[in-house]
């Protein structure tokens, strides 16, 4: 049974995301603002695990956009994405289109608060996750702030600029490797707070 399972995985990363080579899936025109919360849809076999997890959603994983120095940028928790050899898996920070890099995704969405103030003070604090290298959360406690994973990044830098973006969580797994109650990208996607401002793939 778990054999079959990781074989569908694989066909689903297969898939889910072709590109014959690496671009930006984001378009040149998509004006960003910090606290945007950007959703990508990724192809890999972690990803389509979230979104089976994730019935009801349709995107992977989720960041944050931050002013960095006057520069667009977004503040993410992710594994697997080492920047160099020996990289801790952390609260990491990139261009807007290494994160829509199409060797992660193959769809993406730009979604913004109707609070801009609180946009921008959720921003600020996130990018203080960054600064504080912050590391990633493979337990996905929920109530642990001192390590992240990505859906709750974006809800605890909300939480600071007083916008509570979803409720608690509430999707629990037991599982052999991981025993948790935790946030899914939907929960973030389905909040009154926000809003779309763009699609693409």
């Amino acid at each position: 049974m778990r054999r079959a399972v990781w074989v569908m995985l694989a066909l689903l990363a297969l898939l889910g995301c072709q590109q014959e080579q690496e671009r930006s899936i984001m378009p040149e025109d998509c004006e960003l603002r910090a606290g945007d919360i950007v959703f990508r849809r990724g192809g890999s076999a972690t990803s389509n695990v979230v979104l089976l997890a994730d019935r009801s959603g349709q995107y992977s994983h989720v960041g944050i956009v931050v002013d960095s120095a006057g520069v667009m940028m977004v503040v993410h928790a992710v594994p697997g994405e080492p920047e160099y050899e020996g990289d801790l898996d952390r609260v990491k920070m990139e261009a807007p289109s290494r994160f829509f890099s199409s060797l992660n995704a193959c769809k993406g969405e730009v979604c913004r608060a109707h609070d801009s103030i609180a946009a921008r003070q959720a921003a600020a604090a996130a990018l203080a996750f960054y600064q504080k290298g912050m590391l990633f959360d493979h337990d996905y406690d929920s109530e642990d702030t001192t390590q992240l994973y990505c859906t709750q990044l974006v809800i605890e830098a909300y939480r600071k600029a007083g916008i509570q973006l979803t409720g608690p969580p509430t999707h629990s797994y037991d599982l052999p490797l991981l025993k948790c109650t935790c946030w899914l990208p939907s929960d973030i996607y389905q909040s009154a707070e926000i809003y779309s401002v763009r699609f693409f793939e």
